[in-house]
């Protein structure tokens, strides 16, 4: 009988511990609904500076109409921390439609690093129209979101 008992025990203390478990591993909030919008907003945001640090003629944030597209690096998985690709369509000056392709690190807090692929946007300094060194803002940055 005590056997009995301490398998009844042993068997409910596994399944709370399983359901408590199981019960912490829902869907992330990281997704790309969460990273497009904070990452759209953050692009325009220093497109934006970056105009203006480079002497050129001023263009509101919301004038280069950015959308980002972005997907998980890991083959089957569209959700999660870790790497993802995203591509930004945004409309330069004269409203030109450019593209530029981001990877970016997507911490478990919804923080992220942004590194441009490619040499669409030049390397890590800028010249200005003066002709001084700016630091290229879009090269490499970060950003958060919310994944409440």
């Amino acid at each position: 009988m005590r056997r009995s008992f301490a398998r009844r025990v042993a068997g409910r203390v596994l399944a709370s511990g399983a359901a408590l478990v199981l019960g912490g591993c829902g869907q992330s909030p990281i997704t790309p609904a969460r990273i497009e919008p904070a990452l759209e907003a953050t692009f325009a945001n220093l497109v934006e500076l970056q105009v203006s640090r480079l002497r050129l003629p001023p263009i509101a944030a919301p004038d280069f109409a950015v959308t980002a597209i972005c997907r998980k690096q890991l083959a089957g998985a569209n959700a999660g921390a870790g790497d993802w690709t995203c591509s930004l369509v945004w409309q330069g000056p004269n409203r030109q439609t450019l593209r530029d392709t981001y990877d970016l690190f997507v911490a478990t807090d919804g923080c992220y690093t942004a590194t441009v692929t490619g040499e669409s946007l030049g390397g890590p300094i800028l010249k200005a129209s003066d002709g001084s060194d700016v630091r290229n803002l879009l090269y490499t940055f970060e950003g958060c979101f919310d994944t409440m």
